[in-house]
């Protein structure tokens, strides 16, 4: 997903331009929306904590498993989250016309709204974290959940984004998914214990 955009991206910003000056002003708009989808996730798993008996334990759980599947994604061996990433491809057919407005970039501030709709681009890999947000039971956790994940990413898309392709052409190693895929579960196992421990208390 992150290279298809940033490929595209190279071709909007004006010749002779600060290609860092966009790739920021994009993903800061990016992040925002991330923020924005953290806080509402978070909202929603706090009426819903409130409602149900040891829901946030269940949020929890869910999350857990959404990790796992996540991380079996990652290292190739299941697809799965590519049919949950359909579910927001109505939505996103809506928003995704208003992004051809803004090109090609006149500015930097151009690329600000451009990064904030593309923000909401169906992705297995944010929707799993979302499940992180939801799981916080708070708007603002869910926020700062998605503020971190938002700046996590930041690094790599700045790298590729002014062309240091290297650093793609290592990740899409397969060795490299299947260790970045065997993290992800780990963690989603321990995620899942204290998950199953909180329900027994």
């Amino acid at each position: 997903m992150c290279g298809g955009i940033v490929g595209a991206f190279a071709y909007a910003v004006p010749k002779d331009s600060s290609m860092l000056a966009y790739t920021l002003a994009y993903n800061f708009g990016r992040i925002t929306s991330y923020v924005l989808a953290g806080a509402i996730t978070g909202w929603a798993g706090y009426l819903f904590a409130n409602q149900i008996n040891q829901g946030i334990v269940i949020l929890q759980f869910v999350s857990g498993i959404f990790l796992f599947l996540l991380g079996l994604y990652v290292a190739g061996w299941w697809q799965g989250l590519t049919k949950i990433e359909k579910l927001g491809s109505k939505f996103w057919q809506v928003i995704r016309p208003w992004s051809k407005k803004l090109l090609p970039f006149k500015s930097p501030l151009h690329a600000l709204p451009y990064g904030m709709i593309w923000g909401w681009l169906p992705c297995g890999l944010v929707y799993s974290v979302l499940t992180w947000s939801l799981a916080s039971g708070s708007a603002l956790q869910g926020a700062i959940i998605m503020a971190g994940f938002g700046l996590g990413t930041l690094p790599i898309m700045i790298l590729m984004a002014t062309g240091f392709e290297k650093i793609q052409h290592v990740i899409q190693k397969p060795k490299a998914k299947v260790i970045m895929g065997l993290l992800l579960m780990v963690f989603a196992t321990n995620q899942l214990f204290q998950a199953i421990s909180g329900s027994i208390q």
